[in-house]
């Protein structure tokens, strides 16, 4: 017995996810379906596909190499159904983009209003991505992050204007502590830390007369997002890297205090970024018309 077109897309799903929550989600059914139907198809391939526990999901290495040989296939047919977007006056479908949260707020969100106004017939979903994902095994269509990131086996075009980064404080801190003249005097500093899902911290970076610094700096708070570095800045709990476009206006206000400007030049912003492909599908060909039309 044959597997069919149904429970091969609810096995990549599983695959995608790893989490039967998730990909039961994705695909508007039930978990217990889902389990139900990769339970038939293992059964028909008389093997075991994916390892479950209450705690975890994983593939088996037969659930691997099926995933792998899937994948493209499945891409082909989508790519097929794309192409009768050429019979339409406008491309329909959805566009899946993957980004991280500060990218989505200060980049993307900007573009996809007036896209979306555009090209009413396209639904876009857009994944917070803290980590670093392979969009393509992911299963998305473009990503968005800074240049400097971005695989040499991509496209990838700018998606805003330049940005620059902003060293504040409250005034009440630098009441207590005196302004920092160059970046190494940050180590006398408490720093609010940006940690990453993999537990690193970020370096501050600097630049000034072509000269590059990065800077370990200390401090007893970290956080993982930049709207909750804001809120400690605000506080008062330190010294925050953060975006210029975040706080500018609350250096004109007066609520936060900006140093080492000198050493915080413009430099290039988020890109997206797709697969190198001769043929963009409709609706993803759409987006990248759309961005490139902006800049």
């Amino acid at each position: 017995m044959q597997a069919d077109v149904r429970e091969l897309t609810v096995f990549l799903e599983i695959a995608r996810h790893l989490n039967f929550r998730r990909a039961a989600a994705a695909l508007g059914v039930t978990p217990s379906a889902l389990s139900h139907s990769l339970r038939g198809l293992e059964e028909k391939l008389d093997l075991r596909l994916v390892h479950r526990t209450t705690r975890s999901v994983g593939l088996t290495a037969a659930g691997e190499r099926l995933a792998e040989r899937l994948r493209p296939a499945f891409r082909d047919i989508d790519d097929a159904l794309d192409d009768l977007n050429s019979f339409r006056e406008a491309p329909v479908g959805r566009l899946r983009l993957s980004a991280a949260r500060v990218a989505i707020r200060l980049s993307l969100m900007p573009v996809l209003g007036p896209f979306m106004a555009a090209h009413p017939g396209i639904e876009v979903e857009v994944v917070d991505s803290g980590a670093f994902v392979d969009i393509v095994k992911e299963g998305f269509d473009a990503g968005v992050r800074f240049h400097e990131r971005v695989a040499a086996d991509m496209v990838a075009i700018p998606l805003g204007p330049p940005l620059r980064t902003a060293i504040v404080a409250t005034p009440a801190y630098f009441a207590k502590h005196p302004h920092p003249k160059t970046p190494r005097d940050l180590a006398a500093h408490d720093c609010i830390q940006m940690r990453f899902t993999n537990g690193a911290r970020y370096a501050w970076e600097f630049e000034r007369n072509g000269k590059e610094l990065e800077v370990e700096t200390r401090g007893s708070l970290a956080l993982s997002d930049q709207v909750e570095i804001l809120e400690a800045a605000l506080a008062g709990l330190g010294l925050a890297y953060l975006f210029e476009s975040q706080v500018q206006p609350l250096i004109d206000q007066g609520r936060l205090v900006r140093v080492l400007e000198a050493w915080c030049p413009p430099y290039s912003g988020f890109f997206l970024y797709y697969p190198s492909r001769r043929h963009l599908p409709p609706v993803l060909k759409a987006f990248v018309d759309f961005v490139r039309g902006r800049t």
